[in-house]
């Protein structure tokens, strides 16, 4: 029989039950190099002599399933697969690597070492265990993380947008995957545009992208100069004149500015005759200058081309509400509040329609909508328009 000195607390926890201090007592045996290791004949008694910070401890002969559970909780403790996802959760790759290096066969040992390797600079070995990491397994989203932006960093754009889109389908609302997603399109957005300053320095898309940079900035007057310089080089590229009108209303709504829009969205309308925003906005301007019959037909002709076009929809409406055509105007209105339930505008004016045509229970049911909406009124460009001013 043997003695081995413990700290006191250490050997009460292993009495109460406390399987880490038990295990770090056997190995401190252990190392110690005692005569009774490996503890084949190892259970707890205490001799009665305490000091202040240690308790004697006697070594005799012990039950085998006291043993078993002692050799079950040390093998627990040194699982080097846990040890080491536990490392990388808290960010201590290098531990991480040491375990999970011991443990090659295991899937969830080699996927959380590729992870490793990718938060320490080393993608391109992790590449192909982080593929496999992301086609199965309950890691899914951490491996396709850690694959996206190992493509992003190597400016694999294409092979990043794929697992970009896969991941957003099957993690729509995930915060980390909706960065990474932003992630990716700016700097794919920033390596084409490098490429083409690059490339063509001189092509007319130079100045558009430049105009539409110093669009979304809010500068407009640098933005209809770099659309200019653009129509110069290609006065009958499409969407070009359309887009310097715009930055032209953008800029200013006084009668001379009006009047060069105008003209801007006639001559996008004579290289693009379908085009239903052009035809919307020259009818906005008539309006806005008093020419209403002859607005009139933009609208209608922007509506006939884009009968999805809520704006041309609730134009054409009040035309057939002037000229007293109260059903026709409804039917126009309902086309466009199914389209934009929200839209303020069009519930108001399908409200007066169904006043004027009778219907006084639909025009309460639309009252009663209107109060709920309770915001500003659209303004000129709605989320249709912004999207078709893209063209895209």
């Amino acid at each position: 029989m043997g003695q081995a000195i413990l700290p006191a607390a250490a050997f009460q926890a292993a009495l109460s039950g406390d399987a880490r201090v038990f295990a770090r007592a056997a190995r401190r045996l252990k190392a110690g190099g005692s005569q009774d290791w490996p503890p084949h004949n190892l259970c707890r008694t205490v001799t009665g002599i305490q000091s202040k910070r240690h308790w004697v401890v006697n070594l005799r002969p012990a039950p085998l399933f006291v043993l078993a559970l002692f050799a079950a909780v040390l093998s627990a403790q040194t699982n080097p697969v846990a040890d080491g996802i536990a490392a990388f959760n808290r960010g201590d790759y290098k531990a991480a690597r040491l375990n999970l290096e011991r443990s090659p066969a295991d899937p969830q040992a080699r996927l959380f070492l590729a992870l490793t390797k990718a938060a320490t600079g080393g993608c391109e070995a992790a590449v192909p265990e982080l593929a496999k990491g992301f086609a199965s397994g309950e890691n899914r989203r951490l491996a396709g993380l850690a694959l996206a932006q190992c493509h992003i960093a190597a400016k694999r754009f294409a092979e990043a947008g794929v697992t970009v889109a896969q991941l957003e389908k099957q993690f729509p609302a995930d915060a980390d995957v909706l960065y990474v997603s932003a992630d990716y399109h700016m700097k794919a957005w920033n390596d084409a545009i490098y490429r083409m300053y690059q490339k063509a320095p001189s092509s007319y898309r130079v100045d558009q992208l430049s105009a539409e940079v110093f669009e979304t900035q809010g500068k407009y007057t640098e933005a209809i100069a770099e659309y200019r310089k653009a129509i110069e080089k290609n006065p009958k590229a499409i969407n070009l004149h359309y887009r310097l009108g715009r930055a032209l209303l953008q800029q200013s709504h006084d009668p001379a500015v009006l009047d060069q829009a105008r003209k801007e969205f006639e001559a996008e309308l004579s290289l693009n005759p379908s085009d239903a925003v052009a035809e919307y906005q020259v009818a906005q301007i008539l309006t806005a200058g008093q020419k209403k019959p002859e607005a009139a037909a933009h609208f209608e002709r922007a509506a006939e081309l884009r009968p999805d076009f809520p704006e041309a929809l609730i134009a054409v409406a009040k035309l057939r509400s002037d000229a007293k055509r109260y059903a026709d105007a409804a039917a126009l209105l309902e086309r466009a509040v199914k389209l934009q339930p929200r839209n303020e505008t069009a519930h108001y004016n399908l409200m007066m329609a169904y006043r004027n045509a009778g219907r006084a229970a639909d025009a309460q049911r639309e009252k009663a909508e209107l109060d709920k909406l309770q915001k500003p009124p659209e303004g000129e460009f709605t989320d249709f328009l912004k999207r078709l001013g893209d063209k895209k």
